[in-house]
Order: C-alpha cells, then structure tokens, then sequence
C-alpha cells in the first residue's frame, strides 16, 4: 500500500503557496488544512487554528500576482500559453477551495478524558523558541507515507509542516516523510540510521506496530525492536513520539492484538521516558464520543485515514508541539523524562 513515486515536497509546497495566496484574495479566511472537496465530507477550524491561518505567507503574493497578470495582460504570449496557464489558476483555485472546506462541517476537537502522553519536547522546543532552524522526521508505515489522502499536499507530515511555519513563520522548519508503506519494526530498523538518525532530526515521530497487528508479527520482537531502535534514536539526542496504531476497522477486528500493541508501545515509551500520541485513542474519541462516522475518516479500504483524518491528526500533533513551545518561552522548567498526564 504505497504511492507509485516518492513524494515531491517543494513542487507540492510551491502548489500551497500560491493556493494560500487565492485563498487570502478570495476567501474570507484560509483553513489550515485543504482536502479535495466531496459531498459528505467533513470539515471548521478550531478558535487557535483559525488564528493561524489568517496569518499570510509572505513568500506568495508575487507568484500568485506573476501567474494571473501574466496571462492577462501580457498579449505577446501565444493563446495557448495564456490558457495553460488559466487552467493552472482555476486548478489552484479549486485546491483552494478543497482547503477552505477540510474542517468546516465537523471541527478537530481536542479529545475529552484521552490522556496526553506527548510529554515535553525540550529539544526541538527549545530550538523553536530560539528560531534556530529545526529539522522533524516523520518516520513510519503507509499512513506515514500518506495512503489514502487525494494529494501529497495532504499527508499528515505536510500538514504539520504547514501548520508549524504558519505559527513560526519566521524560523526554518523542515519535515521530511519517511513512511513507507508495509513496513514495521524489522523493515524500519534496517533504514533508522541512514532515513533518520544520519539527518540528524529535532524530532523523530514514529508512527509503528499497525502492521505488526497485521501481520501477525510477534509482539515480544517488535518490542525488543522498538525499544532498541527508541535508545538508538536518543542517543543521537533526538525528542521522539511514538504514534500507535489507528481506531480502524481493519485494526479494530483483532482486538486482542490491537489493545496489546497500544499496551506495547506505551510501555516501552514509559520506560524510555519518551512521548506516545494515542492515536487509537483519539480516533475512538471521534467515533464514540463525538459520534462521527468511521468512512469519515477512513477511506474504503478501512485502514487508512482520509484527508479529515490526517488533518485533525496532524492538528493536534501539531498543538502538541506549539504547547511545548510555548512552556520553554514562559520559562517552565519540565525535564526531558517527564510526561504528563492530563486531558488533551
């Protein structure tokens, strides 16, 4: 389950920007997240997020004005230029469309009675606070590599990536997509040192163990494995967050399996005094809670998330991180092995 070719981030960036350039000139407000724009699906910002997202790119205007006045008023250029490019206008418009739609029915709610996990940051929060430039690694499987959003654009990394320099515009923030999909531990500890550690990361969120539910894989070696690969992990002196499988219905039909490697994970995270996302559990929230039907958030294949899915995933990933932040900024002293516990 994976793309046919890696994903391309500065084509599909330079496609956001100047998406987030027709959106600040003809929309009310841009979103923070953009989704492909389908009858049933859902999308309204939460109060932080909208905030964020009135903030412009200071990078679009003069892409966006170049592409809509050249084909305007320039009459040198042939007739078949100007209507390519009016076809790329109007396509960027529709994207621009699809982003101010992601969250307009049904909002990313941060999760009642899930217990939050991600701990502090220190490392990458601090650099952050600094405005030192900051390097995060996305490391994982197939909803790692995106399966099952309609663009690349709207994979969960890109997401944090673009919610991340919208609240620090000014800092230089990179997000790389190391998901590929099928694997688990024993595939991704053979690419750990050269994908992760060899980059020398702020932040490793590794996404893991949804595969191994799976296959079948044995719990007690993907333990071992992980355990190991977290050690190796920060020794290099990297913050991580592990991210737990997802509440699907592919994952949901083995329990046993399912509830073991939530279990797994957050052990070993609690060992290593590193942070865990509850993926399972914030998923379950959406569903059970806040009553939203599952093929909202996941696609057919019942496994993967849809674009709602990655967006409010990678929305309250992304809070996480700006919490973090913001405690360094005030001054809060929080030690790099301790993890709160609270409502999220």
């Amino acid at each position: 389950m994976s793309f046919a070719a890696p994903f391309r981030r500065t084509c599909w960036r330079s496609v956001s920007a100047v998406a987030a350039l027709v959106l600040l000139t003809s929309a009310p407000i841009a979103p923070l997240c953009a989704q492909t724009a389908q009858p049933d699906q859902h999308a309204a910002l939460s109060p932080g997020a909208r905030a964020e997202s009135a903030k412009p790119d200071p990078a679009t205007p003069a892409a966006a004005t170049s592409a809509t006045s050249t084909a305007a008023t320039n009459p040198a250029m042939p007739v078949d230029q100007r209507s390519a490019t009016a076809r790329a206008v109007d396509k960027v418009k529709q994207v621009a469309k699809a982003a101010g739609d992601i969250f307009h029915r049904v909002p990313c709610l941060q999760p009642k009675g899930v217990p939050d996990t991600m701990g502090s940051l220190p490392h990458v929060a601090a650099k952050l606070a600094a405005g030192k430039p900051v390097v995060i690694v996305a490391f994982g499987s197939s909803s790692t590599q995106g399966y099952g959003s309609t663009s690349p654009e709207f994979t969960y990394p890109n997401r944090l990536d673009t919610q991340l320099r919208r609240q620090y515009p000014s800092a230089d923030i990179t997000v790389l997509n190391r998901g590929k999909g099928g694997d688990d531990a024993p595939e991704m500890m053979k690419r750990l040192q050269s994908e992760v550690i060899d980059v020398h990361p702020d932040l490793v969120i590794w996404q893991v163990g949804t595969n191994a539910v799976l296959r079948n894989l044995d719990p007690g070696e993907t333990g071992k494995q992980v355990e190991d690969g977290v050690a190796r992990i920060q020794a290099a002196g990297s913050d991580i967050v592990l991210v737990d499988p997802q509440y699907s219905p592919r994952v949901t039909e083995r329990p046993e399996s399912a509830r073991g490697m939530v279990k797994l994970l957050s052990r070993i995270a609690a060992l290593r005094h590193v942070g865990i996302f509850p993926r399972f559990e914030v998923m379950r929230d959406w569903h059970e809670r806040q009553a939203i039907p599952i093929n909202d958030f996941v696609i057919a294949d019942g496994l993967h998330m849809n674009d709602w899915g990655y967006a409010c995933f990678a929305q309250l990933l992304g809070d996480d991180i700006i919490r973090s932040v913001g405690q360094v900024r005030a001054g809060v002293n929080v030690p790099a092995d301790v993890r709160t516990y609270r409502p999220m």
